[in-house]
């Protein structure tokens, strides 16, 4: 029997993602037995908890073994990303004992979970990654060691053009995130598990050969590692969650509307735009004319520990402009807090996505061959949208200011051109032409079909 445990970082999105992955296994593989590691997060990231019982009530071929939790002091941290990293670090000892009881045939490890490669190696249980990112991600991690080398400094700093194989142009500051600063503890993190990536069993990626065609044959033809071969790559997407929980009000709203004539606005689980930038996103709505269904958050009340609190429920008029609910209650919606997104973009009256370019959100989207607005935020979403933009051109951009500001013109300006001129045009015949490819790479004989066959396959041997 093939027993597969699946080790998630500590965040919804990835925790969801990787469950995706275990429901895909099981449904074209169902005599494998899979089993999830769960680590305890304290910081806002989505309790997991509510989630994990339905999974656990819906797909009972799916365990979790939850591994003990670990306190730490937020307050010590520079970052939600460094939490992650040490919480993973410090539970390493409690993998061991759980890999030992399990005895699985081999380990599917989210990036952040690298610490326990070394774990199961000791006992003889291949390693394996799951990329909850891209390609395009993937070849910027792959590539790293040798960016470290060419590029002295802090990215952060440079005003330079970075070149990776099979990857446009990328300034240096849209880098991701947690590379930006070559001082960071992040940085440091991100280079050794730089190292370690290539010397795993196969590297999977939630993501399709037509989807990103160069990153993924700069990658299979070993351009990304330098003195060492590249593990066998499986593109085994999309994988798309399913609609899970949100407001169901949105839905009866969205049945009312035109057929494509909805800009749904969304920004992702972790995103906190100042009162201030939430103004002039509702300004820009309004200036545009169009329809539009806008899911808000709540805007920090501090600057550091907002990440590490649990969301809050939006009170509208204390940020939004006077009025603007009810002057456009004819043709908006606001929802607070959270929308069944996959539902929501598979709507007939939805004809226009912005957003933070996160890759869930991004293959959702594509798979719903709806058009988007590119407006990146964090983590590895400035590189997402130069690929969406430049190279997948599924997206028209969204400028902002040297501040990272976007202006209520820029976002009317975005918004009728993706419903209403000939570049919106384009950008919707090219993300149909990629609903098309997703669709064929799932079939039964499709790239991603085949490279999961291949990867079970592999776990045989």
């Amino acid at each position: 029997m093939v027993t597969i445990v699946l080790y998630p970082a500590p965040a919804m999105g990835h925790l969801i993602s990787m469950v995706e992955l275990g429901k895909l296994i099981l449904k074209h593989h169902p005599s494998c037995t899979i089993i999830v590691l769960t680590l305890t997060n304290s910081f806002n990231t989505g309790s997991t908890a509510a989630y994990v019982r339905r999974i656990s009530a819906t797909v009972p071929a799916i365990t979790f073994h939850h591994l003990p939790d670990i306190p730490l002091d937020l307050e010590t941290y520079p970052s939600s990303e460094a939490i992650i990293f040490d919480l993973i670090e410090r539970s390493v000892h409690n993998v061991d004992s759980a890999l030992r009881s399990i005895s699985p045939t081999a380990l599917i490890i989210d990036l952040f979970c690298t610490s326990a490669m070394v774990a199961a190696r000791n006992l003889n249980i291949d390693v394996y990654y799951f990329i909850t990112s891209g390609a395009c991600c993937l070849v910027e991690i792959l590539y790293f060691p040798t960016l470290d080398r060419d590029y002295p400094g802090s990215f952060k700093d440079m005003n330079r053009l970075v070149y990776s194989p099979g990857m446009p142009p990328v300034p240096s500051s849209d880098m991701p995130t947690v590379v930006l600063d070559r001082n960071s503890t992040d940085y440091a993190d991100m280079l050794k598990l730089s190292t370690y990536l290539p010397k795993s069993s196969g590297i999977i990626v939630n993501t399709f050969d037509a989807l990103e065609p160069k990153p993924v044959k700069a990658i299979r033809d070993g351009l990304c590692v330098q003195d060492h071969p590249t593990p066998p790559l499986y593109c085994i997407g999309p994988v798309v969650a399913d609609a899970g929980e949100g407001s169901q009000e949105c839905l009866s709203w969205l049945d009312s509307q035109p057929s494509q004539s909805v800009v749904y606005l969304c920004f992702g689980s972790e995103c906190l735009f100042s009162s201030s930038q939430l103004g002039e996103i509702a300004k820009g709505l309004e200036m545009s004319m169009q329809r539009f269904l806008w899911v808000i958050r709540s805007p920090p009340t501090v600057t550091k520990d907002e990440l590490f609190k649990p969301p809050t429920v939006p009170d509208l008029g204390s940020f939004l402009p006077h009025g603007f609910v009810e002057r456009t209650k004819d043709r908006g919606l606001v929802v607070k807090g959270w929308a069944p997104q996959v539902k929501v973009l598979s709507h007939h009256s939805v004809g226009g996505f912005v957003t933070h370019c996160g890759w869930n959100s991004l293959l959702e989207a594509t798979r719903a061959g709806v058009p988007m607005v590119a407006w990146p935020l964090y983590a590895e979403q400035r590189l997402n949208k130069i690929m969406m933009v430049e190279e997948m051109k599924v997206a028209l951009p969204m400028h902002e200011s040297e501040r990272r500001y976007v202006t209520a013109e820029e976002v009317a300006k975005r918004v009728k051109q993706l419903m209403e001129s000939e570049e919106g045009k384009i950008v919707r015949e090219a993300v149909k032409a990629m609903k098309e490819g997703a669709a064929r790479a799932i079939n039964e004989n499709g790239s991603s079909r085949v490279a999961l066959a291949k990867l079970v396959e592999s776990w045989k041997r």
